[in-house]
């Protein structure tokens, strides 16, 4: 199967023509799998909740997931990409949303919220995300679903591994440089693929200035990094995996990654203080 990622810079609050932008951008893209970034049509470092109110819209009947579920059925792929969700109690969540051609598939809400994010966001609530998919030609893949700053909590990744991911979708919003660094770490640890999109580009909130550091990255189940985009141009990456690859977990003929685990030492602790 393809994984494909889109690097490129959304304008701040400008839903409709970020989505526009992201329309031209795919045209023809030939890919399974699809990841967008966290926020992708909505810009990130808010101003004031206003402006939040002002893009958050619902899912699966607001426009941005409207308009993804028309890309998953042009392209015939699965899509994964970052919005403000409101929810049907008004609460609003940094939301990830999985579309693919026969329809809406499922939401992540974003558990590790972010610098600002906090003052905007309610954390979320529905614990990790794994959907059973398959693509056009009829390969099976489980694909789970972390959003950003995720990526900095090791237990995020392990849980979608653990519930049966064979591919981790991460849209993000990074400016901090380490995160290219860890997730081909990310990978090897859990043995799976991992397709990070990422924005390029600058945003203000009136009184401090982020810049987004690209290197939107696809690792594999051993931990090499397959792509890897520049840090501030818009690109496409995109690459073949083999899912079942990341379901062969024996490291040796007398260690399995997951079969070895003792997760009763995990929070235990000996010794003097």
């Amino acid at each position: 199967m393809h994984l494909a990622f889109l690097q490129y810079n959304p304008r701040y609050l400008e839903v409709e023509a970020n989505l526009d932008q992201v329309e031209a951008l795919i045209e023809g893209l030939e890919t399974d799998l699809l990841v967008l970034p966290e926020l992708f049509a909505s810009g990130y470092f808010f101003h004031d909740r206003q402006d939040v109110e002002r893009v958050a819209e619902p899912i699966p009947e607001g426009p941005t997931t409207q308009r993804m579920l028309n890309w998953a059925r042009t392209l015939s792929a699965t899509l994964v990409g970052g919005l403000p969700e409101r929810a049907d109690n008004g609460a609003i969540y940094n939301s990830a949303v999985v579309v693919s051609p026969a329809g809406y598939v499922g939401t992540y809400r974003k558990t590790h919220l972010f610098y600002e994010e906090k003052l905007y966001f309610q954390p979320g609530d529905t614990g990790f995300l794994t959907c059973s998919l398959q693509t056009a030609t009829g390969e099976s893949y489980v694909l789970g679903v972390m959003i950003c700053f995720d990526w900095y909590f090791p237990e995020a990744a392990r849980t979608l591994a653990l519930c049966g991911a064979d591919i981790i979708a991460h849209p993000s919003n990074l400016v901090r440089k380490d995160c290219p660094r860890a997730m081909p770490i990310r990978a090897l640890e859990n043995h799976v693929y991992t397709v990070t999109a990422n924005r390029i580009g600058e945003e203000s909130n009136g009184h401090e200035t982020l810049t987004f550091i690209g290197q939107s990255l696809i690792c594999s189940p051993e931990g090499e990094v397959l792509v890897k985009a520049s840090p501030d141009s818009v690109e496409i990456g995109r690459t073949t995996a083999d899912p079942a690859r990341a379901r062969q977990r024996q490291i040796t003929r007398y260690n399995d990654l997951f079969q070895d685990r003792r997760p009763g030492h995990y929070y235990r602790c000996s010794g003097s203080r």
